[in-house]
């Protein structure tokens, strides 16, 4: 029988009672987490961090210092969230009605950003729902994303574009022997890019 890592949780920090923290969890001093949460094991959530209404965290996941994750956003195993970082839930965001009165939960559909496995967004970006971003993929600091990211994908700027590729240990790919070859200069991994995406070599 396996010793359960307990989930730690400082005083300082707005945790609702419905919400789910997996095992080995941190929260951190003045972060929130809402209603129907669900956060996966071994999760970091950095001061002053928001977790907004039944958003889905895998395991191992960092969401740092002030970002702000509005629901309904999705989070795959190991994604990074940066400092600062804003996932928004939108489309046409508004105060009020066009007839003057203030705007409440049933008067606007939220919209989420789903983020892939190992993906990294960087501090200060924003990712403007409804978005998805791949597997692995990487979004520069300071990047605004308005479009779908492919997995590896490397983007940066306002709006966000493609730069380049990435691998799973996160370092920019380099260009192999043939067109359409990429390989990873830390672990070796071959990948093979086709009309704007790119496949990893099986091992």
């Amino acid at each position: 029988m396996t010793e359960r890592n307990p989930v730690r949780i400082v005083d300082s920090a707005d945790v609702s009672d419905d919400a789910a923290i997996g095992d080995g969890s941190s929260i951190w001093h003045l972060a929130q987490v809402r209603e129907g949460v669900r956060m996966g094991s071994n999760c970091i959530v950095g001061r002053g961090a928001y977790i907004g209404t039944g958003v889905e965290m895998g395991d191992n996941c960092k969401v740092q210092n002030y970002a702000l994750v509005y629901e309904p956003a999705k989070l795959a195993d190991g994604v990074f969230i940066g400092p600062a970082v804003v996932l928004t839930n939108d489309t046409y965001p508004r105060a009020i009605n066009a007839d003057g009165s203030l705007k409440s939960a049933h008067d606007w559909e939220p919209v989420g950003v789903t983020i892939g496995k190992g993906a990294a967004i960087g501090a200060r970006s924003t990712c403007v729902a409804p978005v998805t971003i791949g597997a692995w993929a990487t979004v520069a600091a300071g990047a605004v994303v308005v479009k779908d990211v492919p997995a590896y994908a490397l983007v940066a700027g306002v709006p966000a574009r493609r730069i380049g590729w990435v691998g799973e240990s996160g370092v920019p790919l380099t260009a192999g022997e043939a067109s359409g070859i990429w390989i990873c200069p830390t672990t070796g991994d071959r990948f093979i890019e086709t009309d704007g995406t790119l496949t990893k070599e099986a091992a």
